[in-house]
This record gives structure tokens, C-alpha cells and sequence, in this order.
């Protein structure tokens, strides 16, 4: 088990596999207008965390799927931080959690049967800790190892909190600091020391369940996680969504204390570039922000922090929930204002 360097086994890793948001777009085309069927209370229009569809005055079903490759060499820890990312987005929707399904795409002529048995097992801790079953899922002999979960959740209609609800004045919370495409960069080129690997960890398999508690506060208008496109791209899905523009205050952010100092060096996966490219001419960065901290903005988050738009006066109440749940990072980072959907950093 020690030979298998799972990062060795595929050209991607984590949120980092993610299509480009501008080749995303071109991609799915008219698949993101509004479906015509009245119960399905959120589908692909908004670039939303998950498909919602309601069922009677109570419930909505909320479902979603997310996998991808390796983002650390483990098996065990790659199970639950695929995990962890996937049942995030139930949580993002202000949900709770009621199954999972594998999804499982394995190189089986590469890996031993034991390193593959032990990704499920992380998968499997991870919805035992969220108190649901892995009840089933689908696997196939892939060129490169794949592993994630479809996640199936409910919520209270009126209590659903969508990415595109925000309104000018709200104050932006984010829940986990910035940093894990950096760690997981240094990682792959072995430069990641132990202290780093357990942050990366930490912070990876840390599951967002605070946004269940979250959906009660109705003055936490509207809700997402950071992943793929990076603090930016998922920021600005928000400002499209509500017709609105943000700022952000790049020293209010919250960074993981053992990215810093590697972003500062250049680390980074090749997504933040594609993530730039996408959507950097919907940026407008302050003259004084340096090269690492542009390019930190727009690292890929695997299992990345919640991201609120919350009215002004409920933030001790919102933060307080965030810090009750262990989330000890979690800051004000910005704020929705008025205007086109840009997001302005200083």
C-alpha cells in the first residue's frame, strides 16, 4: 500500500479536474434555461449547488453528485474528502442529508483491490459521521481512478437557500480559509511537509453541516460553497444569480496558515489559470494586490468553505453558528453592493 501514489494515477486532482467555467458554459448551452415544470425549485439556470424539486408543502428533495481524481496519495483519506465535497452541496442548500450513492471509476489493472476497498471505506466514514448510508452506487474499470457520491438531502421549502437570493448590503461570510489547491500543488510535487498534509486534511474532510442550521436564519439570504472556480467564480455565480456586484477585502479573507507561504512561491494547480482566463475580465483587482494573491483568489477549493450572503445585522448570529460549529476561520470577508455582476477586490 505504501508504493500507490494515487496522484500518480491521474492528471488531475480534487475540484482542480473541474471544466473551465467558460468552456463549461459553451458546453451545456441552452441546458441552463428554466425547465418548465413548476416543483423543480431549482435547476442548472443559476450555476446552483444542487437540483431541488418539491414534493408537498413541507419537502423538497435536493439532489446532486460530485467525483473526481485523487487530490492525496491516501486511499482512505482520498474516500473522504470525495465525500466530505460531495455532501457539501446538500448542505450548501441549506439541507440535511438522507443517502448517498458511490460512484466508483478504478484503473483496475493498476491498483490493488485493497487501496480501492479503502477509498470506499473513507466514503463510508464520512456518511456514517453525517448519520446517512451509503446505500448503493455504480462502478466501472476507468484509465484513471474516480470517486465521489450522489447525494440525496431534504429541506423545509421556505427554508431552501439558494446561490442567487442575495440582496445589496449583505455581508459575505465565508467558512473555511483558502488554500487547498496550493497544499494539494506542493503535495503532488513533494514538497507538502506533515504539518501542511494534516491542515490539508483537516480542512478537506470537515463536513459543512452548518448550513442545516443555517437554513433557519432567514437573514442569511442566499448560500454556496467555494470549490472548483475558486472564491471568484463561485462569488460571481452569486452576483449573476441576484443582478448584483460585491467587494471583497482581500485582508479580511481567511487563508489556511500552511498555504500562505507556498502560495507566496508560486504554488497552485493549473485550474487557477483556467479560472482566470473564465472570468478574471469580471474581476477588478486593487493595484496593490500582488501576483500570489490574485492567483489565491482563484484556486481551486476541493471540500471548500460555505459562503453566505447575510443581512447586516444577523452577522454575530451567523458567525456565532459558524464558530459553535468548529469553523474557527470563519470571517466577513465583503459585501453584496449595487451594479452590474462584477466583483471588485482591494
Amino acid at each position: 500500500m505504501s508504493d500507490i501514489k494515487l496522484t500518480q494515477l491521474s492528471h488531475g486532482g480534487g475540484c482542480g479536474c473541474k471544466i473551465a467555467p467558460s468552456m463549461l458554459q459553451q458546453i451545456l448551452g441552452a441546458a441552463k434555461q428554466k425547465l418548465p415544470f413548476a416543483n423543480l425549485l431549482v435547476g442548472a439556470e443559476t450555476s446552483d449547488d444542487a437540483a431541488v424539486y418539491q414534493i408537498n408543502d413541507q419537502q423538497a428533495i435536493i439532489a446532486t453528485t460530485d467525483f473526481f481524481m485523487p487530490i492525496v496519495d491516501d486511499p482512505f483519506d482520498f474516500g473522504r474528502i470525495a465525500a466530505t465535497n460531495a455532501l457539501s452541496d446538500v448542505y450548501a442548500m441549506g439541507g440535511t442529508p438522507l443517502m448517498a450513492l458511490a460512484i466508483v471509476g478504478m484503473p483496475i489493472a493498476k491498483m490493488p483491490v485493497e487501496a480501492i476497498r479503502q477509498i470506499l471505506q473513507g466514503g463510508e466514514a464520512v456518511c456514517q459521521a453525517a448519520g446517512i448510508p451509503l446505500a448503493g452506487g455504480h462502478s466501472i474499470d476507468s484509465p484513471e481512478p474516480i470517486y465521489g457520491l450522489v447525494a440525496i438531502g431534504i429541506v423545509h421549502p421556505d427554508r431552501l437557500k439558494k446561490n442567487s437570493a442575495a440582496t445589496a448590503g449583505d455581508k459575505l461570510i465565508l467558512g473555511k480559509g483558502l488554500g487547498v489547491g496550493v497544499l494539494a500543488q506542493a503535495l503532488k510535487k513533494g514538497v507538502l511537509s506533515s504539518a501542511a498534509y494534516q491542515q490539508l486534511i483537516e480542512n478537506t474532510t470537515k463536513l459543512n453541516s452548518v448550513g442545516t442550521a443555517l437554513s433557519a436564519v432567514s437573514a442569511v439570504h442566499a448560500l454556496t460553497d467555494v470549490t472548483g472556480f475558486g472564491l471568484l467564480g463561485h462569488l460571481l455565480e452569486m452576483c449573476r444569480g441576484a443582478g448584483l456586484a460585491a467587494r471583497l477585502q482581500f485582508d479580511q479573507i481567511p487563508v489556511l496558515s500552511e498555504a500562505e507561504p507556498l502560495a507566496r512561491q508560486g504554488y497552485g494547480p493549473g485550474a487557477i489559470l483556467r479560472n482566470l482566463e473564465s472570468y478574471g475580465h469580471e474581476v477588478d483587482f486593487g493595484a496593490h494586490l500582488q501576483d500570489w494573491q490574485r492567483r489565491l483568489l482563484a484556486d481551486a477549493q476541493t471540500s471548500g468553505g460555505l459562503l453566505a450572503a447575510v443581512a447586516a445585522e444577523a452577522v454575530p448570529e451567523v458567525l456565532a453558528l459558524f464558530k459553535n460549529a468548529g469553523f474557527s476561520q470563519a470571517a466577513v470577508i465583503g459585501e453584496m453592493t449595487q451594479g452590474e455582476a462584477r466583483v471588485a477586490v482591494s
